[in-house]
């Protein structure tokens, strides 16, 4: 195989990896919308092959909302749905399924078919199957996800929610990452301080992903909906209301909001930081970070704009999305950066 051939394979790996981490990106803010529009609970099945088709006759949706009207989510908070309200619901859900259907698909059967053209680049076949095996795990831990809500009380554990989202997006990461891997871009030389600074925006990034799903999970969004202030105050009471006081690190929607707006700031400073630094870097680092710090002000708007509103279903799935567009312009800086042997 001449050095053609293997590039011409590598960038057609790599366009398909960029089209599934396009999908996953597309899974996340469907996500968002399905826990906003409160539909996540509608489906009281996980039916991974026959689950695929929606109800398509009126005795389906009639065995379908009997089986919702049994859930705790109908009894205690949705008594009386009509059946029609409860097909609205049942959609969101219902996509957000299918296209997890979908992803697996585009994933496994191009996988399957690069695999027998033996066109998959040396050293990628270990990589793209642990892809698919994180994809099943997805899967799985979604329908886990949503089983802390069909026991006694309709609501999803905000630890659960925190792992079905960071695992999406460190699927979509990864992917994005091995695409550009794929295209082989040389590394740039990277300034000691811009890649320090850069490793420190990744951990601010991944702490505050952890602390917005746990925002969504507790509800914490419709809790002081003023900004820059919390009250009367920047500080509001109740920060260290539950006992043990690490608890309200977790489970204290006033504690988990307050640090969700600290790092924030913390994060955009350090964005402002690394775009400093790249001032006199090579000039992708130097476009790179200069998109970085567009994508986290513009995430910052979103975020200021959701609370203020009280997160309507549109601007916190634009959170959310806005989020997921951060994490992909960070991967793309750190892997300018990358080690010149790393792929």
């Amino acid at each position: 195989m001449n050095f053609q051939t293997r590039d011409k394979d590598r960038r057609a790996v790599g366009y398909w990896l960029l089209f599934v981490t396009m999908m996953v990106f597309l899974m996340v803010m469907v996500g968002g919308a399905t826990r906003l529009t409160e539909s996540g609970l509608s489906m009281v099945e996980w039916r991974p092959v026959t689950g695929t088709l929606p109800p398509l006759s009126a005795e389906a949706w009639q065995v379908e909302f009997s089986k919702y009207q049994q859930s705790p989510e109908y009894r205690l908070r949705n008594q009386g749905m009509s059946l029609d309200d409860f097909k609205g619901i049942f959609y969101w859900e219902w996509g957000h399924r299918l296209l997890g259907r979908l992803i697996g698909l585009f994933f496994a059967a191009p996988l399957a078919w690069f695999w027998l053209k033996k066109r998959i680049p040396p050293g990628y076949k270990p990589k793209l199957l642990a892809l698919l095996v994180l994809g099943g795990m997805q899967g799985v831990l979604g329908w886990y996800m949503v089983m802390s809500g069909l026991v006694d009380e309709p609501a999803v554990s905000h630890y659960r929610l925190a792992a079905h989202l960071g695992l999406a997006l460190f699927i979509m990461a990864a992917l994005l990452w091995t695409a550009l891997s794929l295209f082989n871009p040389k590394p740039e030389k990277t300034p000691a301080k811009l890649k320090t600074f850069t490793q420190a925006a990744m951990l601010m990034l991944i702490l505050q992903i952890i602390m917005g799903a746990f925002v969504a999970g507790l509800k914490a969004g419709l809790i002081y909906n003023q900004w820059p202030m919390m009250g009367e105050g920047f500080i509001p009471p109740g920060l260290t209301a539950m006992e043990p006081i690490w608890r309200n690190f977790l489970d204290n929607a006033v504690t988990v909001q307050f640090d969700h707006r600290i790092g924030a700031y913390i994060l955009s400073v350090v964005t402002v930081l690394i775009f400093w630094q790249a001032r006199g870097a090579a000039l992708r680092l130097k476009t790179a970070s200069f998109f970085l710090l567009l994508a986290v002000a513009l995430q910052m708007l979103l975020g200021v704009i959701t609370l203020l509103f009280e997160v309507p279903v549109f601007w916190g799935t634009a959170h959310q999305g806005g989020g997921a567009v951060v994490l992909m312009v960070l991967v793309y800086l750190m892997h300018l950066q990358r080690k010149e042997t790393a792929k």
